[in-house]
């Protein structure tokens, strides 16, 4: 019985899952916070590389 109340009492299992899920959020944010920026870097790069291609011909 007393093994029983201590294992309830333990709450490591579901600190750990709550840091994984933290964790797991912050990633996708991350990702999609990217993929944003990556796609208007991408069209800064193009008219800059555009505009250099102009100025040599």
């Amino acid at each position: 019985m007393q093994k029983i109340r201590t294992f309830l009492k333990n709450n490591k299992g579901a600190t750990a899952i709550e840091y994984g899920l933290i964790a797991a959020l912050i990633a996708v944010a991350a990702i999609a916070a990217m993929s944003g920026l990556g796609g208007s870097l991408s069209g800064t790069f193009n008219k800059v590389g555009t505009k250099l291609n102009n100025s040599v011909t």
